[in-house]
């Protein structure tokens, strides 16, 4: 047996840890980072950065397809998956290697292998064992199933689903989520027959009523179809389809079924709880500042309660690392987080629902304002529909921003800053929002909240 010491240990190299590994080291920390496969993580290698490339193969595909609109003679022949496959894994071969480069760079040593936190608070690694000041637990996330559900198959994860090297003529979908629909837009683009099954009333469950709605419109125009409110019950399969029956007693049959019911913490077997860190329904217990139970051991990421989301993790990794170093860093709470989910359209919000404001603040305390894309010239231009829908207190801040179409994700960074700085919006309409943009929107709905609506009746 051989012992490391260092002065922070993290344990997961995905993004909350090797956002915290690359900070430490910038504060003139020692860091070991200790990953099972590689590091990037879920985010690089399985999640964020290989669906958003398919979802750019999938509008290529639509803007060939839509081409004569615009009046460009072009033809879309099919889908070549091998090269779709090739394009994505270009990218994150790339990413991979920029940020092996920039971890060697800093100094920071890679460890390679399965680690599990110790009762004495080091971490092993085969013979091998660790010595941190400080732990950090970044061991991000799995895809979930549910009760009874097999993965294997034909019933597919989100990770199975990226390795598929064919498109599906049909295909169901499992829950009407972030990933749910992100997959559908892309299949639906590729020509595959797409259905969403989901159990609550409405797609994009967590958005604001609007934005739910105003997708489940776009789907429709685009030929995705999806059974909302009734429950999954089982699921059979053969060698050339499956067959999933809901509560209800209803049938639908595909080529494959993807499960898209949420991820949960990856935290099992891990030594955690024989060390003192408290679970709760796997996900790690910490206080404000991401402390766990155990002094000297933090955790971040997907395995913290709330947002699953890699920006988050990035952030939370950074927060530890300098709190470690003695500095102070703001708490960023989840309601002040972006949440875009890259389907198309795009749905992107920022702090709360108009309905969630209600039930705070009361009905007579809360404004808001819905500005349609199709009074948005850059919105026209691109082809693309939806809405903006700010929501305020009455002659208060801005407590909520909320989009819907293609692109908008991009604009979100303005709905944060308006939200965080808990900014009127008499103050931000005399900004300026440049011509013709999509951001314009945006403004007119702040003009109209401010009362002084330009575009609008």
């Amino acid at each position: 047996m051989t012992t490391h010491t260092y002065d922070i240990v993290v344990l997961g190299g995905g993004s909350g840890g090797y956002a915290a590994a690359l900070r430490a080291s910038e504060l003139g920390k020692s860091v070991a980072l200790i990953e099972k496969d590689k590091v990037g993580g879920t985010c690089l290698h399985r999640g964020c950065i290989p669906t958003k490339a398919l979802l750019h193969a999938a509008e290529v595909a639509e803007n060939v397809r839509d081409a004569a609109a615009f009046g460009v003679t072009a033809r879309l022949d099919g889908i070549d998956p091998e090269g779709v496959r090739n394009y994505r894994e270009g990218i994150v071969a790339k990413k991979f290697k920029g940020l092996e480069g920039l971890i060697k760079a800093r100094g920071i040593t890679t460890v390679s292998g399965l680690g599990r936190l110790n009762s004495d608070r080091t971490v092993s690694v085969g013979d091998d064992v660790y010595v941190g000041t400080d732990v950090v637990l970044a061991t991000g996330s799995y895809s979930r199933s549910l009760p009874g559900l097999e993965i294997g198959g034909r019933v597919l994860t989100s990770e199975h689903a990226l390795a598929l090297d064919v498109i599906p003529e049909r295909v169901l979908i499992l829950g009407g989520g972030v990933i749910g629909v992100e997959f559908a837009s892309v299949w639906r683009s590729f020509g595959s027959e797409v259905t969403i099954i989901e159990a609550l009333p409405h797609l994009v469950p967590n958005e604001d009523i609007a934005m739910s709605k105003g997708l489940e419109r776009a789907f429709r125009r685009r030929g995705i179809q999806y059974s909302l409110g009734v429950r999954f019950q089982s699921v059979v399969q053969d060698d050339s389809s499956v067959t999933v029956t809901l509560e209800d007693g209803k049938e639908f049959t595909a080529d494959y079924l993807l499960v898209a019911v949420g991820r949960g913490p990856a935290t099992a077997d891990l030594g955690f709880e024989e060390a003192g860190v408290t679970l709760d329904r796997g996900f790690v217990s910490v206080d404000d500042n991401l402390r766990t139970g155990v002094p000297g051991v933090w955790a971040v990421g997907d395995i913290v309660p709330g947002l699953q989301l890699a920006h988050r993790g990035f952030q939370q990794g950074i927060a530890v690392a300098e709190r470690i170093a003695g500095l102070s860093p703001v708490n960023i709470p989840d309601v002040q987080i972006p949440k875009v989910t890259y389907s198309s359209p795009e749905v992107a919000s920022v702090g709360v629902s108009e309905a969630a404001a209600i039930e705070t603040h009361g009905s007579e305390a809360v404004v808001a304002y819905e500005y349609n894309l199709a009074g948005n010239g850059k919105s026209e231009i691109i082809a693309t529909g939806g809405l903006v829908k700010v929501v305020r207190l009455k002659d208060g801040p801005v407590i909520g921003v909320h989009l819907l179409g293609d692109r908008v994700g991009e604009l979100i960074t303005e709905g944060q800053l308006a939200v965080a700085w808990e900014a009127h919006p008499e103050d931000i309409a005399p900004l300026l929002h440049a011509h013709p943009t999509q951001s314009e929107a945006l403004g007119e709905a702040f003009l109209a909240l401010a009362g002084k609506p330009l575009h609008a009746l």
